[in-house]
């Protein structure tokens, strides 16, 4: 198991942070280091997935991180975050069982992906990179709901793929996407088979019994009377 040692003591390199214009606020719990005027990591804070799903979260950073090594840890206690999957350094994907993680050094974004979910992933979890000192952290809480049938919801009009800059194929990925069927769809999945299969069947059960009808022969003919 991979933790990450922080602390957050005032030190000679928290000054020289502070004086090259990082900022470190919190306390005793993992913050966003900030540059002036923007973020240097953000998440989307909260994400919500299907058990037997998955679910994407999109962490954000600012100038200067391009090149260094982003993760996915779990954990509350930001000295004991358990690092599940780490990018190299580059934007190649990289896989560790049901979580995979891509940098998006292009846009400055990278993606970490859980599937097959279960119920018992619902927890604290962090994005973050990996740098000398105290890394960088930012927390998103995961909940995960119950099993439903799920239906694929689409918009057409979405240009590029994943690996095209600019964020247009980052946003495409997005454009599909999984989600609870309403008992209004489902009914209307489940009966339409249902009505277009009753003429069928009565047109069978009337050639049925067509067939199956008795066989009726000429009348008698009674003799004539002379």
């Amino acid at each position: 198991m991979t933790v990450f040692k922080s602390s957050f003591s005032v030190d000679a390199a928290n000054r020289r942070q502070e004086a090259m214009g990082l900022c470190a606020v919190g306390g005793h719990r993992c913050v966003d280091l900030c540059l002036p005027g923007s973020s240097a990591l953000s998440g989307p804070g909260a994400v919500q997935g299907w058990e037997r799903g998955s679910l994407t979260v999109v962490c954000r950073y600012g100038p200067g991180w391009v090149t260094y090594r982003k993760w996915w840890c779990r954990g509350a206690v930001w000295g004991i975050c358990n690092v599940l999957v780490q990018t190299t350094g580059s934007e190649q994907e990289v896989r560790r069982g049901r979580v995979s993680i891509r940098d998006h050094q292009e846009n400055r974004t990278f993606t970490v992906t859980m599937e097959e979910l279960r119920l018992d992933d619902a927890d604290t979890y962090r994005c973050g990179i990996e740098r000398e000192g105290t890394n960088l952290g930012a927390q998103v809480k995961v909940t995960v709901d119950p099993g439903k049938s799920m239906c694929l919801c689409g918009a057409h009009g979405a240009q590029g793929g994943p690996g095209r800059a600019g964020g247009e194929g980052l946003e495409a990925a997005h454009i599909l996407s999984l989600f609870p069927c309403s008992s209004q769809l489902s009914s209307v999945h489940f009966w339409l088979p249902v009505l277009l299969k009753v003429p069928l069947l009565l047109s069978l059960l009337g050639a049925v019994l067509w067939v199956s009808r008795p066989q009726r022969g000429p009348p008698d003919m009674e003799p004539a009377t002379p």
